[in-house]
């Protein structure tokens, strides 16, 4: 038994250093649906949004359909704890290309996060005054799940889809995970025949 913690202590080590060695880029989803926002609303509207930050770039990439009002905005919100609203973080009124106007579309962009015009400038403000720090502070509460993307409408001004964006584990980390495991079941089960 003692050899099979070590054999699994061994795998988790590997992942962990894989994880690391590989930081950037780091990926983060969310599923956007109105019963996310806060208050919640009865849009049938969905949507998905991947964040991937890439060191001082951020790319987002938004697919969405179903909403029941026209689009007048989308953005990210941060820092704060979930099932509650925060202050827009990237840019006002709404990311720069946004499709406006409809009730479904896509949106991919990358944004240089050391640029003033990727933020709300009140967010550079509350968050220290520079764009380091409010690039500093956005990057760390997208990390710790603090921070949500939504997409706005003209019937729902407060969002009509939003999500909690959530980290989301790399093929090649996954596939190791999970490849790591099964090696050591294998192996935990080769010594139990051989004990038998």
């Amino acid at each position: 038994m003692k050899q099979t913690f070590r054999v699994l202590a061994v795998v988790f080590a590997i992942c962990a250093c894989s994880a690391i060695a590989q930081a950037d880029p780091l990926t983060f989803a969310t599923t956007l649906a109105g019963s996310n926002e806060v208050p919640a609303n009865v849009s049938p509207g969905t949507g998905l949004a991947f964040v991937t930050i890439n060191g001082n770039f951020m790319s987002v990439d938004v697919v969405f359909a179903g909403l029941l009002g026209n689009t007048t905005a989308s953005h990210i919100h941060c820092c704060g704890p979930v099932g509650a609203n925060a202050q827009v973080a990237t840019a006002v009124p709404t990311f720069p290309g946004f499709p406006l106007g409809v009730q479904a579309g896509t949106y991919m962009m990358t944004f240089d996060m050391t640029l003033a015009a990727s933020y709300n400038p009140a967010f550079i403000t509350s968050h220290g005054g520079t764009v380091t720090q409010a690039q500093a502070d956005l990057f760390a509460g997208i990390l710790s799940g603090q921070a949500y993307l939504n997409v706005h409408s003209n019937l729902f001004p407060g969002g009509e889809i939003r999500g909690q964006l959530v980290p989301t584990p790399e093929p090649a980390t996954l596939s190791l995970l999970i490849g790591g495991l099964i090696g050591a079941a294998g192996l935990v089960r080769r010594r139990n025949r051989a004990a038998r």
